[in-house]
């Protein structure tokens, strides 16, 4: 453990060290290296600090916050300026190898371009903006996204039928519960007959879902509000004082859910009946690849439901369809499910839609369709680890059935 500490530590040094050479290479001045070099040691000695006591009982998420912000806003973007370094070393490189073997077999060694240190310096500074406008603000920029959805065989008392979607509210990763009301009165201007809430609903402990209670108990839906289990809601990621605590954790946020009127569905599903036509509401425990639990039921959630009739289901993990639902003989018409957030980072334009998350799901955001069966993707209402949003805002999902 001690060599790899002291490892890690010479590797980060010398990549500090080569840094250096981009932002002396612009600041010459003595001052200016003495306060990049006490500010280098003190991000480090602060994140060395913060991790080395951290406690994962701890019912405060926000040290985890703050380690992943510093990182990502004061040492990740320095490999833009390495990346420029390094570019510049392979031309001076070049250059002296061409002027080394030449007539004048000259053996002075090309400076440093003074242009490719200002763009690396001026792409982490960008890069770190960025980093710091998602977690100001980028985190609280919630769009609400339209999905108009032809399902074939819809019964006509359903043409029309508005269901909003949302997900991953990760209620232990904000301060300040009040700063979400935009968002909530942005779910009541859809005007929607249902709500879908498709998991993760804490980080961790039931308990840190307790302030948002008074906020989401305003959300409005004449047709009512279901809910399922994300894999954080069982709290496998921390660590209990009792075996005893640990199982209460998911009842206990199942009865907080309720006080918010939120109706968690197990591994079973509900009745919505207009005009004496049926939709069926499935709603299954977390289901994902593994290391992710699999306690999702699709048979005992889907029993007794006629395979003719008209499905959602609600299943938080998207990899979900791809293993069990669309080939599943419950014959389930729609998939809404989360858990991917879009990483929180990427783009996310109208043709152009890229985020790291891609290379571990293959479906991570948006509608898809296979073997008949649609599976919608919603990019997450809150954050997880790093607090903030870049480029992938949180999403409210409106449906709208014909």
């Amino acid at each position: 453990m001690q060599k790899n500490f002291l490892i890690i530590t010479v590797i980060i040094f010398m990549l500090e060290f080569y840094v250096f050479q981009a932002f002396k290479s612009i600041f010459d001045k003595p001052t200016a290296k003495i306060i990049y070099w006490v500010v280098t040691g003190l991000t480090y000695a602060l994140l060395v600090f913060l991790m080395l006591t951290m406690n994962r009982a701890d019912r405060e998420h926000y040290r985890i916050q703050f380690i992943v912000s510093v990182f990502l806003i004061f040492v990740l973007p320095k490999l833009f300026i390495i990346a420029f370094l390094l570019i510049d070393d392979i031309i001076r490189l070049f250059e002296f190898g061409l002027n080394f073997f030449s007539h004048n077999k000259t053996q002075h060694y090309p400076e440093r371009r003074k242009f490719l240190s200002i763009m690396g310096m001026g792409l982490f500074g960008l890069a770190a903006g960025l980093f710091t406008d998602g977690i100001l603000f980028g985190k609280y920029r919630h769009r609400a996204r339209t999905v108009k959805l032809k399902i074939p065989g819809l019964p006509q008392a359903f043409k029309g039928y508005r269901i909003v979607q949302i997900s991953d509210l990760h209620s232990g990763s904000f301060f300040n519960p009040e700063k979400l009301r935009p968002a909530i009165d942005l779910i009541n201007e859809q005007k929607a007959d249902l709500i879908l809430f498709t998991g993760d609903a804490v980080n961790n402990f039931a308990e840190e879902f307790e302030r948002f209670i008074p906020l989401f108990s305003q959300i409005k839906a004449p047709d009512g509000k279901f809910s399922v289990l994300g894999n954080h809601d069982y709290g496998h990621y921390a660590e209990w004082a009792s075996k005893e605590l640990h199982k209460e954790n998911v009842p206990k946020l199942i009865r907080l859910k309720r006080s918010a009127g939120f109706e968690t569905l197990l591994n079973e599903h509900r009745i919505i009946e207009r005009s004496g036509e049926k939709l069926y509401i499935i709603g299954v425990e977390n289901w994902g690849l593994k290391p992710f639990p699999q306690y999702g039921d699709l048979d005992k959630a889907s029993h007794g439901i006629p395979p003719e009739a008209i499905k959602i289901l609600m299943s938080h993990d998207p990899s979900h369809f791809d293993e069990v639902v669309k080939n599943h003989a419950a014959n389930i018409q729609l998939t809404v499910s989360g858990h991917t957030h879009g990483m929180q980072f990427g783009l996310d334009l109208k043709n152009v839609k890229w985020s790291p998350v891609q290379y571990r799901y293959k479906k991570w955001a948006d509608l898809y369709e296979s073997a008949g069966k649609y599976l919608y993707v919603n990019r997450g209402f809150g954050v997880i680890a790093y607090p903030g949003r870049v480029g992938i805002f949180p999403e409210i999902t409106l449906f709208e059935l014909s």
